[in-house]
């Protein structure tokens, strides 16, 4: 078995929250069928590794989205906060390297990149703050465009006052109540 592959007693666990998670939800996903979303997951073995990796780091993934012209359903890790394995980390592996002191573990590209899923945009938070009430409490680091990140910054979003913000910082911070929020098409 390589790194990438469950075994067939958390493939199972894992659909099982899914479904759960996905039935309880129905608000993320009009319209849509569970029979075919595990249809797809069964038939995407690494996809399910990413959406087990989502679910271990605390970030509660489900379907909030099928996109008819590629045939894929969108996951987005809906966790009411910022999942809490993939806090306090900075952005990229650039800015941690540029740290002198205080390191963080590692960054969230870093972690994104190995759990195969992505940071969402900005446009994907705010279709995702339509869905409910994210990050009250926590923040979530999201892409940043290459002239903010060549000038040293990096975004992040949260909301506060029943309204979305995002903000700046350097891509080198990193702070307990932050992290990111991934997203995974299958």
């Amino acid at each position: 078995m390589t790194n990438k592959e469950l075994s067939v007693e958390q493939r199972e666990e894992l659909l099982q929250t899914l479904q759960a998670r996905f039935e309880k939800n129905m608000n993320r996903h009009q319209d849509l069928e569970w029979t075919k979303v595990q249809t797809k997951l069964e038939a995407n073995t690494e996809k399910l590794w990413s959406l087990h990796e989502m679910e271990t780091t605390g970030g509660e993934p489900d379907v909030v989205h099928y996109d008819s012209k590629t045939d894929e359903y969108m996951f987005y890790d809906c966790s009411v906060e910022s999942p809490k394995g993939r806090r306090s980390v900075c952005y990229d592996r650039e800015a941690w390297e540029a740290r002198k002191n205080h390191k963080p573990e590692t960054t969230a590209m870093d972690m994104a990149t190995n759990m195969g899923i992505e940071l969402l945009t900005e446009t994907q938070y705010r279709e995702l703050q339509e869905l409910g009430n994210f990050d009250l409490k926590t923040s979530s680091w999201i892409q940043t465009p290459e002239k903010i990140r060549k000038l040293g910054g990096a975004i992040f979003c949260d909301r506060r006052y029943d309204t979305i913000f995002v903000y700046h910082n350097g891509a080198d911070s990193y702070y307990a109540a932050r992290g990111f929020r991934g997203s995974l098409r299958v």
